[in-house]
């Protein structure tokens, strides 16, 4: 642009001296107008480089009001999680009164566990109605946390509830558990036949335990924890196990079966409750890093294009200084010249 406006002025010299060589005035309107027009000229170029600023002033404060909206939807999601987080904890003295009392009724209900135990069918019903019991208890949903009798695959058996665990991963309960046994102990009417029935009892809970290392419930490909639970549906059955063989529970756990009662197994179906929820609020947490990393990278970029921009926006203002300071003088001191000269020349002057 300096050097376009340089060379109009130069022509325009030009003409002047031409004017003056050839014995012709040149008139005072003549030079007016150049100078008029070269300012027109530089107005018309600040006007479109202030255009130009502005449109990218109007570019950046819309990226930046971008930017700005992102930042405060993830401050919502995150103060969003922590309100939800102070309100489990808020209702969590609650929700264990409440469990409690269920709790309550469930050992009321095992009461009757005597009269239902006279049929193996009624026993079986009985098992899995303490199950479903304790998982509604644990907050467990069919379908979203576990699945009823399903089918393995690979050894064609099946566990009567399996766990769905983070992961991908899976976790097997068996509810059926020998009891004819212990209703014969508790029917009998002298020491003796309650001491057979009671040993019998016993080998019965180990040769359950040994049939389930042979169901193919654990190290399928690696799609199951390194545990299982049998479920015992009575308190009083596995407290009885305890006091008369604890060794059935130590054996027991060296093949990685854990035996539950309706109280353990709520403790544990709470433990995984627990541990599928920490997973959650992990992996959002990692998906809010994320983003927040992103947003920080974004962000540095921004700040070295806008650096670059205001950079830009020095070197104009300096141009344009320059332009109507330096220029303008270089400009004005040859017609500064050409009046002296038509002042001091007398023929100049007639001619003027």
């Amino acid at each position: 642009m300096e050097i376009v406006l340089g060379i109009g002025v130069g022509a325009a010299f030009a003409a002047v001296v031409a004017l003056v060589l050839a014995g012709r005035r040149p008139g005072g309107a003549t030079l007016a107008q150049m100078l008029e027009a070269n300012r027109a000229v530089l107005e018309q170029e600040r006007a479109r480089t202030a255009s130009e600023l502005d449109g990218k002033k109007s570019l950046i404060d819309q990226q930046l009001a971008t930017m700005s909206g992102q930042l405060e939807r993830v401050g919502e999601l995150v103060r969003g999680l922590d309100a939800e987080r102070s309100k489990a904890f808020g209702t969590l003295a609650n929700e264990l009164a409440r469990q409690h009392e269920g709790l309550t009724a469930l050992a009321e209900h095992t009461q009757q566990l005597r009269e239902a135990l006279a049929s193996q069918k009624v026993r079986g019903q009985w098992g899995e109605r303490m199950a479903e019991d304790v998982l509604r208890l644990a907050g467990f949903l069919e379908g979203v946390n576990y699945r009823r009798q399903g089918t393995l695959a690979d050894s064609g058996t099946r566990p009567d509830y399996t766990f769905m665990l983070p992961n991908g991963l899976v976790m097997h309960m068996d509810v059926k558990f020998p009891l004819d046994n212990y209703v014969r102990h508790l029917e009998a009417t002298s020491d003796i036949e309650r001491r057979q029935f009671r040993d019998q009892f016993l080998r019965d809970v180990r040769a359950r335990v040994k049939e389930l290392t042979t169901r193919g419930y654990l190290d399928r490909e690696g799609e199951t924890v390194d545990c299982l639970l049998l479920f015992i549906p009575n308190e009083q059955v596995y407290a009885f196990v305890n006091e008369h063989d604890r060794s059935v529970l130590d054996d027991a756990l060296r093949h990685k079966i854990v035996l539950c009662s309706p109280l353990t197994l709520y403790a544990v179906l709470a433990v995984v409750r627990q541990a599928v929820d920490n997973f959650r609020l992990e992996k959002t947490s990692d998906e809010i890093l994320t983003l927040l990393s992103e947003f920080t990278r974004q962000w540095e970029r921004y700040v070295a294009q806008l650096e670059k921009v205001q950079q830009k926006f020095d070197q104009v203002g300096k141009e344009y200084e320059a332009l109507m300071t330096t220029r303008h003088r270089a400009l004005q001191r040859p017609l500064d010249k050409i009046e002296s000269l038509r002042r001091d020349e007398p023929g100049l002057a007639e001619i003027a």
